[in-house]
């Protein structure tokens, strides 16, 4: 029997939306393959899955067996998770997807009045787009829920893998998470692209794949949460 068998894991995948009117936004590459990967293999440890997705985000094989909720932009996935992990008894927390970096401050026209519609704005002449700085949600994880384990990512354009180490560190250490993910930006062209999972316990531990990475992840938990 897997340890981590009815344990409750939130996994977060793909990419947030950060929307300018009803039908136009920004978003980012991120696609959900890690997290079908993460929550296909926490699935097979016969653990109780609550998979976040992102709008465009690819749903797990087995989907049907996981509460699905959708979300839209990062201040909607912080809601949400907090709602969660504050109102049910969450194991572990995973936080893959990839979350903006900016969002809309205000939209004004070309002569700075603000674009007060709120439907589809107007395509006569392009818009001013004013951007502020995202919120960190998995910073804030642990304030909501200081119980959970926490699994967070860190993505960098760097072929430096100890500068990775040492920003993954960084990460782990102002969110208070047990484990995070590092991985490069030739990570979201490939399925096959290296991965390592940090922790203030051991060193950094190298995977081949997506795939190999979500099950040496679950391999790791099944330790920590009993």
């Amino acid at each position: 029997m897997s340890l981590l068998k009815g344990k409750k894991i939130l996994i977060t995948s793909g990419g947030t939306l950060e929307k300018w009117d009803t039908v136009r936004g920004h978003t980012n590459l991120a696609k959900g393959t890690m997290g079908c990967y993460l929550a296909e293999e926490a699935l097979s440890h016969e653990a109780e899955i609550i998979y976040l997705h992102g709008y465009f985000a690819k749903l797990p094989e087995n989907h049907g067996n996981m509460r699905l909720i959708q979300f839209e932009g990062i201040e909607d996935l912080g809601e949400k998770i907090k709602s969660i992990v504050q109102s049910e008894p969450i194991d572990v927390v995973i936080m893959a997807a990839a979350g903006s970096d900016w969002i809309v401050d205000k939209i004004v026209d070309q002569r700075g009045n603000p674009i007060l519609e709120t439907g589809k704005m107007t395509s006569d002449e392009p818009p001013i787009i004013h951007f502020k700085k995202a919120p960190k949600v998995l910073s804030e994880i642990k304030k909501w829920n200081p119980n959970v384990l926490l699994v967070g990512f860190k993505l960098e354009h760097t072929d430096d893998s100890e500068y990775l180490f040492k920003r993954a560190n960084l990460r782990m250490e102002s969110s208070g998470a047990e484990f995070m993910v590092a991985n490069k930006t030739g990570s979201l062209y490939g399925e096959n692209a290296e991965h390592f999972i940090v922790s203030k316990r051991q060193p950094p531990k190298k995977y081949i794949s997506k795939k190999d990475t979500a099950e040496g992840l679950m391999e790791l938990l099944a330790g920590h949460v009993n």
